[in-house]
């Protein structure tokens, strides 16, 4: 592979991940660009250097186009600052994968480097950011289930791994057609073990849901006969795009106030069934009604024309007198019964960090809010007419991180809930790509989840991951439909985090030993050895 053909194969790789998010949703180029990656970096004579930079490539062709959202209202300085730094932690990826690709069976080296550096880059700094993890790329693909038996990072190191297999497959198999009928025993070897990983990774995600149900006692039943809840999800809509979104409180309380107050209508004349829980987005009344009695009197009207509790964002005063933002349960006879305060809050939109360093640089450093996490329980209990609903809450960016879903769920969460406001990103990709989270913590943890976005996307997504119902983008509407309440974990739910730190400590350790034993002269079939064939060389140059 020449110095020149190496680098251009690592953008396009990036740019075939980026094709495989929201909104093209091309899940398998998800496979083919790592597998491509494998190959860029795992063949021929890729030293350090050559790896880091392909990586950079890679970072540079997959994040810039993912993430122009960040900019829309804000310029193109933060999204592109943002990309290069994410591309930063793939040219960390490409330079240890040259390292650890050098001992045997090379694709399960890239897979678990893969995973190693997704989950630094999901950790660190500012508590990560998750967003593009490649999980979340296959919200339509085969490999979904994978979430249910071994969570996100699994389904990353499965996509990984199915991808990088593929790929040595080929490989392998196009030196051998090119050097003829001459034995190889090695190489044959190599390529049977690449075919049955990738044929195991596949049929181990196809019966991931049978599995699931073996391994979960009395799931079955449950699943034919599930206990059920009728919903409603209201999407008020915002007068007006852009940063003045919070110019705009009152109206879009009122908004929210005027379609479930449709939904009590068409209640009323027998078009809709009445809902059990109501659920509105977040930032619905950023006037808290703990403060101000109007507000209190609309979400109540509204609660008692839909005789069932409403499940609402809105920004509260924390015990110091800093913000929080606030998901309360507003039952129509009691008032305020539940309240979550998001946990996870968003650096550089909910709060600043380093915030005189970073007014240096941008004039909108000092729109970003003060806020402040909130602790306590991850579930809300909601007193519906069919009987309590135990529901999850995890509140926009929170979505993307795997312990708020899995937190709700060992918690008790029959139903998980994620209210959004993506009104300040205007009618970008970003709220396609937060669904597909969405989505993917449906699968993983087997629950229901209902997406209550301000502007849109609404969704209604059931357990299996299939969205049965959405609104479009700007458009005032209601979702209603009846829901089933789980109370069975997945198994990816009772492993917890021991499938994430089981894939890095594998993953570090091959590093270290790849290091410490000075492979480069490794017997991997992949690369050039000291006694391979002047053909071989040629073909890896």
């Amino acid at each position: 592979m020449t110095r020149l053909i190496r680098p251009a194969a690592a953008l396009a790789a990036g740019l075939a991940m980026w094709a495989a998010f929201p909104p093209s949703n091309l899940w398998f180029l998800a496979v083919v660009s790592l597998g491509v990656l494998a190959v860029v970096i795992g063949t021929g004579d890729c030293r350090v250097r050559d790896g880091a930079l392909a990586g950079l490539l890679f970072g540079a062709g997959f994040y810039v186009p993912l993430l122009p959202w960040i900019g829309e209202y804000v310029g193109p300085l933060p999204w592109l600052a943002l990309a290069a730094a994410l591309a930063a932690y793939t040219a960390l990826f490409g330079a240890m994968a040259a390292v650890s690709m050098r001992l045997p069976l090379p694709p399960l080296w890239f897979a678990l480097t893969w995973v190693l550096v997704e989950v630094l880059r999901s950790s660190f700094p500012f508590g990560g950011f998750p967003w593009g993890r490649t999980a979340f790329s296959q919200a339509d693909g085969p490999l979904l289930p994978l979430a249910s038996l071994v969570g996100a990072t699994g389904l990353t190191f499965g996509v990984a791994l199915f991808g990088a297999s593929v790929a040595w497959v080929f490989v392998l198999g196009f030196r051998a057609w090119r050097r003829g009928p001459r034995p190889a025993t090695e190489e044959h070897r190599a390529v049977s073990a690449g075919v049955v990983t990738a044929v195991v990774t596949v049929l181990l995600a196809l019966s991931a849901p049978l599995l699931a149900i073996l391994v979960t006692p009395g799931s079955l039943d449950r699943v034919l006969s599930p206990t059920t809840t009728r919903v409603a999800v209201v999407q008020g809509n915002v007068p007006r795009l852009g940063l003045d979104f919070n110019a705009q409180r009152r109206a879009v309380l009122d908004y929210h106030v005027r379609e479930t107050m449709h939904l009590a209508q068409d209640i009323a004349r027998g078009r809709t069934p009445a809902p059990d829980v109501v659920v509105w987005p977040e930032n619905a009344s950023d006037i808290s009604p703990l403060d101000n009695p109007d507000a209190a009197a609309e979400i109540e009207a509204a609660a008692k024309a839909v005789k069932a509790p409403i499940v609402l964002g809105t920004i509260v005063a924390g015990p110091d007198g800093t913000p929080r933002n606030t998901v309360l349960v507003w039952d129509p006879t009691q008032g305020i019964v539940d309240r979550y305060d998001k946990h996870i809050i968003q650096p550089f939109g909910e709060y600043l960090p380093w915030r005189g360093f970073f007014r240096l640089f941008s004039s909108y450093a000092d729109l970003a809010g003060d806020f402040r996490p909130g602790s306590g329980p991850s579930v809300v209990r909601i007193p519906a007419k069919s009987g309590p609903v135990v529901a999850g809450v995890a509140t926009c960016w929170e979505i993307a991180f795997d312990r708020a879903a899995r937190a709700s769920v060992e918690q008790g969460a029959q139903v998980l809930i994620v209210p959004t406001n993506n009104a300040t990103f205007g009618r970008s990709a970003m709220t396609y790509q937060q669904l597909a989270m969405s989505q993917v913590r449906a699968v993983e943890h087997g629950r229901t989840v209902l997406v209550a976005a301000t502007s849109g996307v609404s969704a209604i997504i059931a357990p299996d991951g299939t969205i049965t119902a959405r609104t479009e983008v700007f458009t005032p509407a209601v979702l209603a439909d009846k829901v089933p309440l789980r109370t069975e974990r997945t198994v990816a739910t009772r492993l917890g985090g021991i499938p994430t730190v089981v894939l890095c400590i594998a993953a570090v350790a091959a590093f270290l030993f790849a290091l410490a034993t000075h492979t480069k002269f490794s017997r991997n079939p992949l690369r050039g050895t000291a006694g391979q064939t002047d053909e071989a060389k040629e073909l890896d140059e």
